[in-house]
């Protein structure tokens, strides 16, 4: 006897023990007999044999049968005739009736007439033409002989019990039934089988023996002296233990505390906003022309409740409407339109958080270092780097003396904090000028990847809000930052509830939390 074998004996349970034995009597055991044979419970045979299965011991086998029986409506059809059987019944006699008359004369429910017009149709026994409902020579053929669903009506009706399988030529008429609702009861019947395995057998060929086994020592068994004679069943102490996982933050939380962190570390404040925002301070403040094509219904998400918000302070509107048509006393000529108040009050999702940036602008007095983190919308066609909603990370900074290269240096900063090397190349956004796009140098890849973009507020922006000093902006995605930093293809994976994928995840520098 091998050592394997002799191991695998003492650590199995009584009922293992019980069921294996069993097996080796009556190999075409059921459960429900091996329960009666041995005085276990069915759940007690059902656990034993999942576990001598898990050992290769036995092989249990688990067969699905469904069984068909008629549901109320069922034995009223098979008792009465089907909608469809009535109304053929009348043509058979009339040859037409009336679409009008059809409940009466057939003596069926108006709620049933629709559902009979499209049976007939299908099966071909009437065709309708001009309100008049006509038997066809198909219908006249079945007239008086019963169609395939009939026959499995009657079948069902005489077996009031159930059945499992339907002969060949009852068949068709079965999937027919099955394309009507409320007819048939499926009721699904699961019984298992076992066999005993190769090292089943080995295990039979060396024997055991069948006693209670004691799992642990009791105070009454040392008080009783009923230690002396107990046997005890032996355990593995090198068998492995369930794997635990403990709780932990979502990828996205531990990004978005992340970049929380770096901000309030670098002495920014944080300002959240509103999800649905007015037009003025998602577009207009930031000196976008009202017939832009980022204001299409295609890219933003207008509401219907509430359909407009209200404008802010009258002398902001007027400097702003100012400063779109004709550029008021910023340089700048404008955007050369008449400006309308009615689309500054429209209701949308904000699309971005740079209208947070400035609504504090224009709240605050410099000098101010600010940052926000929030979900924005728009309308994207769902792929594997779009989706309709996602989140957007906004740092602004306004004070005297301000300039282009403080913007690369908070850039710098921030990113370097962020575990990434950077560099910029400069780029056009509608209300920053300079302007800057920054890239993240990625050592796996060997390749750099643009990660967000940034600028200094136009005059245009700034003046309407009361600020006269300079004021720097950036931002990034954070979707965008998880795929890099936690290897995604698919934007989709960050927010599919794949618990494997989530268990697995390193959340900090590979370092599970």
């Amino acid at each position: 006897m091998s050592e394997d074998i002799k191991k695998t004996i003492s650590e199995l349970h009584i009922y293992e023990k019980k069921l294996l034995k069993e097996l080796e009597a009556n190999p075409d055991a059921t459960p429900n007999r091996i329960a009666s044979n041995t005085g276990m419970d069915i759940k007690s045979v059902m656990s034993a044999a999942g576990s001598l299965a898990s050992k290769d011991i036995i092989e249990m086998r688990k067969d699905v049968q469904m069984i068909y029986s008629l549901t109320e409506d069922g034995l009223k059809y098979a008792n009465q005739g089907l909608p469809e059987r009535k109304i053929l019944n009348v043509l058979a006699e009339k040859k037409q009736i009336p679409m009008k008359d059809l409940a009466d004369e057939a003596g069926i429910d108006k709620k049933e007439t629709g559902i009979a017009l499209g049976w007939l149709r299908q099966k071909n026994w009437a065709q309708i033409d001009k309100g008049v409902i006509n038997i066809t020579d198909v219908g006249k053929d079945f007239a008086g002989k019963s169609d395939v669903d009939e026959k499995v009506l009657e079948h069902l009706k005489a077996n009031a019990d159930g059945v499992k399988l339907f002969a060949d030529d009852l068949r068709d008429g079965f999937k027919k039934l099955t394309g009507r609702k409320n007819i048939l009861n499926i009721k699904k019947e699961t019984s298992h089988s076992f066999k005993i395995l190769p090292k089943g057998e080995e295990i039979l060929n060396v024997g055991f023996e069948i006693k209670e086994q004691a799992t642990q020592l009791t105070h009454e068994h040392l008080k009783e002296g009923e230690w002396k004679s107990l046997e005890y069943r032996p355990y593995d102490i090198k068998a492995e233990a369930p794997v635990i996982f403990a709780g932990k933050k979502h990828p996205l939380r531990v990004i978005i505390d992340e970049i929380r962190e770096i901000f309030l570390n670098m002495g920014f404040s944080e300002d959240n906003g509103e999800f649905v925002e007015s037009a003025f301070w998602n577009f207009d403040s930031l000196f976008q022309p009202q017939d832009h094509a980022a204001r299409e219904m295609q890219d933003t998400f207008y509401l219907k409740n509430p359909l407009t918000c209200d404008l802010p302070d009258d002398a902001l509107v007027k400097l702003t409407a100012e400063t779109h048509e004709t550029g008021a006393d910023t340089g700048s000529i404008g955007w050369q339109y008449d400006w309308s108040e009615d689309i500054a009050r429209q209701s949308v999702l904000r699309t971005h958080t740079t209208g947070i940036s400035t609504k504090h602008l224009f709240n605050h007095e410099p000098p101010i270092k600010m940052f926000s983190v929030g979900r924005v919308f728009r309308r994207e066609t769902f792929d594997y780097k779009h989706l309709p909603e996602f989140h957007q990370v906004e740092g602004l900074v306004c004070d005297k003396g301000i300039s282009y290269q403080n913007l690369l240096g908070t850039l710098k900063e921030f990113y370097k904090k962020l575990g990434f090397e950077v560099r910029f190349r400069p780029a056009y956004f509608p209300y920053t000028y300079l302007s800057t796009e920054t890239e993240i140098y990625l050592e796996e890849k060997e390749s750099w990847i643009e990660l967000g973009g940034a600028g200094m507020f136009r005059p245009e922006v700034l003046r309407p809000l009361g600020i006269d000093q300079p004021a720097l902006a950036f931002g990034l995605g954070i979707e965008r930052l998880a795929m890099i930093r936690y290897d995604v293809e698919d934007i989709r994976m960050l927010y599919k509830s794949d618990i494997k994928w989530l268990r697995e995840l390193p959340t900090v520098n590979g370092v599970e939390l």
